[in-house]
């Protein structure tokens, strides 16, 4: 079964005459390429720029694309050093076109989708060389990422935001429910790393702060010419919970192979050639920026970034079998499964 997955123009244009008038009169709308989650279209009107971002049509997973609470904390973090779009306006009547939408300024700029930055090579240099941006852009990121965790939540409104309890079963009880939900293969190694994961969980440490959810570079904008961190995106899975997750979800990832999947990781790319930090330097200036010594069970949040990222992918690999998937490449991430849950046992297995 198909959706149309592109708004009626018109049946927005009426509900923004009444509700968001200052957008202006709708010239075109038109879907950004990649991504796996929301829909997100650039919304071309009489006054501006702006972006669309709708729910997937179809059947959605319990608490999966849940664009009110992605719309709530971009607005809350409107006024903080974390950069974000400004939030314009969230719809919850699923008539107007078929599901919920927010509207939100648009961003230009840079968004980069190989780990090891290999188009900054071919860029104006604007006295820089392209080993000093890619160390910036890995610098803004990581400076960003301890921005986000020092934010007080109920200073910004958030302290409602996700629930009371060990962040990491609550988090480890949802995607082992929406794996098993979502699969279409049996896999042995998923079932192990469940397993581990359960039987390893790290006691509870009372750390609670704002986590994004899916903190990695292609879901940043930068800019053209200094490689400013000008918008962080894609909220939907962000919460309440460990800030330790965010850090280890971004470090799991640039350990993915170079030639695996539409976002490349570093396996196997020499860093300091490039001007990029080990996995080590990224972590231990985290660390100082945060003002802790070093981080204890970390072998557990790189294993449990992986069973994460595993279930999302397999919920992606769902839902295009469903064909309602938000990007018709889908399917093709069905290959990653079973190398996603190799790579989680090996780190398992790693000595730290």
């Amino acid at each position: 079964m198909s959706f149309k997955i592109t708004p009626n123009l018109n049946s927005l244009q009426a509900y923004c005459d009444s509700n968001v008038p200052e957008v202006g009169e709708l010239l075109s709308l038109q879907k950004f390429s990649g991504g796996q989650s929301n829909p997100s279209f650039k919304l071309t009107t009489s006054v501006g720029e702006f972006v669309l971002r709708r729910q997937p049509l179809g059947h959605l997973l319990k608490s999966a694309h849940a664009v009110d609470r992605e719309y709530r904390i971009i607005a809350a973090l409107q006024n903080t050093n974390v950069p974000v779009p400004k939030a314009i306006h969230l719809c919850t009547d699923v008539d107007i076109i078929g599901s919920q939408f927010f509207i939100m300024t648009f961003v230009a700029g840079d968004i980069f989708w190989n780990a090891s930055l290999a188009d900054l090579d071919d860029r104006p240099c604007f006295g820089e060389s392209p080993n000093s941006k890619r160390a910036k852009v890995y610098d803004q990121m990581n400076q960003a990422l301890v921005h986000l965790h020092s934010i007080n939540p109920e200073e910004v409104g958030l302290s409602d935001f996700g629930r009371p309890g060990n962040y990491f079963a609550r988090q480890l009880d949802r995607w082992t429910k929406q794996y098993i939900a979502a699969k279409t293969e049996e896999n042995p190694n998923a079932e192990f790393l469940i397993q581990w994961l359960g039987e390893n969980l790290p006691e509870g440490d009372g750390l609670v702060s704002i986590v994004h959810g899916d903190f990695r570079l292609d879901n940043m904008i930068f800019s053209h010419d200094s490689q400013n961190l000008c918008a962080i995106l894609d909220w939907e899975l962000s919460t309440l919970g460990h800030p330790y997750a965010d850090l280890a979800y971004q470090c799991m990832q640039l350990r993915l192979p170079a030639n695996m999947g539409n976002v490349p990781g570093l396996g196997g790319i020499y860093r300091e050639e490039l001007g990029i930090p080990s996995e080590e330097d990224y972590v231990a200036l985290y660390c100082q920026r945060a003002g802790i010594s070093k981080i204890d069970n970390w072998q557990f949040y790189i294993a449990f970034s992986f069973f994460r990222l595993l279930s999302i992918v397999q919920g992606v690999v769902k839902r295009g079998k469903d064909g309602n998937a938000s990007n018709p490449k889908a399917l093709e991430l069905e290959q990653l499964l079973t190398p996603l849950s190799n790579l989680a046992v090996r780190a398992i297995k790693e000595d730290y």
